[in-house]
């Protein structure tokens, strides 16, 4: 067969979220097959695929095929006792453990096939993509230095000065992720908000919450936090962030989350080319971890507030909209400035050169948060996230203001993004997952099935 790059013209690549994988050929009944279910949706993170066409070789160990959009690809191949698959079963819940317990117990022997078997055409496989719900856990240690989850107002962690001034204290990481597994959220995002505090490899406690929590989850899990190039406290070793990025995974992340690092990064390459310079150079860790581990595990964390103008040519060069909500002296314009450092210092950047810079450096998804929204539980920040979502052919994830299910169909349909993102909501059980996901569904927005055995209502 030929692999072949998705094109990118109808839709985002990576192809990166829950499908199903359609059984193409019809088994006897009796016959031990691979636990791939029609009904079932199975979790896929892939820029390259097998086009599905159902004639010639294909259909001698072609098992099922997925459609992405305006594509159909081969999603598992099955000849003698070689069984393979484009998705992730360790990574698809209990569909995925469905799949695996069947690899271990059952005797998969490909029965002899007719001799001109008929395949499922490729035009009647579905479009079964769902929108991911994914539940973020800002990890923070506290003042006693235990590890806990917590949520801020405008990123403020901290009760206020009446309640003791603590950091805010929402439950155990694992314990709490584990808690969204087990309620059907599809991805979960742990974000170590205050770093590390000397180096990745000695912040034992945010490695360890990975290695409890990838034991009993099996959904992506994304790390950010400190996935930057490192220095000894001798200052005679540098830890390069793509090593960093690896201590990471193998203590079980599928992605990792750059913030800082990647306004930094960006900001370089917009200095490289506008002096005439080779803007990818391989120096950023945008690159390096792209190159090493695939663009899939590179998160853009974004977090840009409203800087509102008069008019376009007040904002300096940088990119404007024309905003519905007016700024606080009655303007009508607004560009988005990046942050760094949690939100605590803006830089001469704008949201649309971030991105751009962003998916050239190899980024495979933008998680836009909004600190303008963070907290206020009013919905998201649709101008932004629509404004995003047009500069850029890789999926972007809506995260910061959602307070009402509503709020989740609302950012779907108006901007068509691909994943959607809550913290706060779902830590104080205000709107659970369940909640959401059914909304959605009655809204026709597909989404993966909550098992309501499982379910918090």
């Amino acid at each position: 067969g030929r692999v072949e790059l998705f094109d990118k013209q109808a839709k985002s690549v990576p192809h990166m979220g829950w499908n199903a994988a359609q059984t193409v050929h019809p088994q006897e009944n009796g016959e031990a097959v691979p636990s791939v279910d029609d009904d079932s949706r199975y979790y896929f993170v892939h820029s390259y695929a097998v086009p599905y066409t159902g004639r010639g070789a294909q259909r001698g160990f072609v098992h099922s095929a997925t459609r992405y959009v305006d594509q159909v690809v081969v999603s598992s191949v099955w000849s003698r006792n070689v069984f393979a698959t484009q998705f992730h079963p360790e990574k698809s819940g209990a569909a995925g453990l469905s799949l695996l317990q069947s690899f271990i117990e059952l005797n998969l022997i490909r029965p002899s096939l007719p001799a001109d078997p008929l395949l499922r055409a490729a035009e009647d496989i579905r479009s079964t993509l769902t929108v991911r719900v994914i539940a973020c856990l800002d990890v923070r240690a506290n003042d006693q230095g235990d590890l806990v989850v917590t949520k801020g107002d405008q990123y403020d962690v901290r009760e206020s000065k009446d309640l003791g001034g603590d950091v805010r204290n929402l439950g155990k990481p694992v314990d709490l992720a584990k808690r969204y597994y087990d309620e059907g959220a599809d991805e979960i995002a742990f974000l170590n908000i205050t770093s590390f505090r000397n180096l990745p490899f000695r912040d034992t406690p945010m490695l360890e919450v990975l290695r409890q929590a990838s034991r009993s989850i099996f959904v992506p899990l994304t790390i950010g936090g400190g996935v930057r190039d490192s220095v000894d406290p001798d200052g005679e070793h540098v830890w390069p962030a793509v090593d960093v990025a690896g201590e990471y995974f193998r203590s079980g992340a599928d992605k990792v989350s750059i913030g800082s690092d990647a306004v930094y990064a960006a900001e370089r390459y917009w200095q490289r080319k506008a002096g005439g310079l080779e803007p990818l150079d391989r120096s950023t860790a945008i690159e390096q971890i792209a190159e090493r581990y695939g663009r899939q595990a590179v998160v853009i964390s974004v977090d840009p507030r409203r800087v509102y103008v008069s008019a376009p040519e007040d904002a300096n060069g940088h990119h404007v909209i024309r905003t519905a909500f007016p700024g606080p002296n009655g303007e009508q314009f607004c560009w988005y400035q990046c942050t760094v450092k949690g939100g605590r210092e803006g830089r001469d950047t704008d949201v649309r050169q971030l991105v751009t810079a962003c998916e050239a450096l190899g980024a495979g998804e933008i998680l836009l948060n909004c600190m303008d929204k963070d907290g206020t539980n009013s919905g998201y920040d649709m101008e932004l996230i629509s404004d995003t979502k047009a500069a850029v052919s890789i999926p972007v994830i809506a995260s910061s203001g959602a307070g009402k299910p509503e709020h989740f169909s609302d950012v779907v349909e108006q901007t068509a993004v691909e994943a959607v993102l809550a913290a706060g909501i779902f830590h104080r059980r205000e709107v659970p997952i369940a909640a959401v996901k059914e909304h959605m569904q009655a809204a026709g927005i597909a989404v993966r099935s909550v098992d309501v055995d499982n379910a918090v209502l």
